[in-house]
């Protein structure tokens, strides 16, 4: 099942390409949001699948292609993201420590929304193409064995990245938690639709360019490894995001006007824009061209603009 909000975080139920709206059905969620109701509704699924199922095959929709998706977890309490999770496909020798950093939980945004690279001097602003598990209930110290039991389903997710922000050393805050760093979406698509996600395509695009495409079976930590861990450092809650870290060889740098495209096997296609009121370039470049030539840094040089090197 696909579960959306679309225009005015109206919350429904994707059918082909028709949007079925479910909000008769779910008015005894408390909510102050709809964050609390997409919450609500995860924690307690079970008692709505049977009439989301029905509404969905039965029910009188509205075209896909004529509604605003927004995104689907408008507010998670907790978004983890995992670092330095791949291999980068046979090119790492050995396993990172595993590692992880939260994101603000108000640094999301939905489908066609903006992502911005705000006015501080980043050597570089890139965004990681990832998939998102959204967790199903409360996860707390779970073993691996019992780790996907908390999984609700699926998110494309796009990590934003502000690199080399000083001071030196802190790294993830900085870097990761500024406003509108997370775009999702552009629907939640729940465990059963998705046979393997440990086995799962990974493209992004820049401008109609294909920049990053690996797999997720090049994780150096396994997704029940990562919720394990995870959940032995707090409490995962219904409705949060576990973002499960990049193949770096495919980062590129976003510019201002930019068309950002990210399409995980099974979960649609999520697009964003890109806004640099500072209009900065970089050299258009992939990681992987810079370190198969050894070049330092591995991300691509700025040429023009604030904070430009020598300018």
């Amino acid at each position: 099942m696909k579960i959306c909000f679309y225009n005015d975080f109206t919350l429904g139920v994707l059918n082909g390409d028709q949007v079925v709206d479910m909000s008769e059905h779910v008015k005894d969620i408390p909510m102050v949001g709809p964050h609390d109701l997409i919450n609500g509704l995860i924690e307690n699924f079970e008692d709505y699948r049977g009439v989301f199922e029905n509404a969905a095959a039965n029910g009188v929709g509205v075209p896909a292609a004529s509604v605003q998706f927004r995104a689907p977890l408008p507010r998670p309490i907790n978004i983890d993201c995992m670092a330095v999770n791949y291999m980068e496909s046979g090119t790492k020798k050995e396993k990172s420590p595993i590692n992880a950093f939260l994101k603000a939980s108000n640094s999301v945004i939905g489908p066609n929304e903006t992502m911005v690279c705000q006015d501080v001097p980043a050597t570089i602003y890139e965004g990681e193409a990832e998939l998102g598990l959204v967790m199903g209930k409360r996860a707390y110290q779970v073993s691996e064995d019992d780790a996907m039991d908390h999984v609700f389903g699926y998110v494309n997710f796009i990590d934003g990245s502000a690199r080399g922000l000083p001071p030196a050393g802190n790294v993830f805050y900085q870097m990761k938690a500024r406003e509108t760093f997370s775009p999702l979406g552009p629907y939640i698509v729940t465990k059963d639709e998705i046979d393997d996600p440990q086995n799962l395509n990974v493209k992004l695009w820049v401008n109609g360019v294909l920049k990053q495409d690996f797999n997720t079976d090049d994780m150096a930590h396994s997704i029940k490894t990562c919720i394990s861990w995870v959940s032995h450092v707090h409490t995962m809650e219904p409705g949060d995001v576990l973002a499960t870290g990049t193949n770096h060889r495919g980062l590129n740098p976003f510019h201002d006007g930019d068309i950002v495209e990210l399409e995980i096997e099974g979960l649609g296609r999520l697009t964003i824009n890109v806004q640099d009121d500072l209009k900065r370039t970089w050299e258009r470049i992939v990681r992987s061209d810079r370190t198969d030539k050894g070049l330092e840094p591995p991300h691509a040089p700025q040429l023009t603009g604030k904070y430009a090197p020598n300018i």
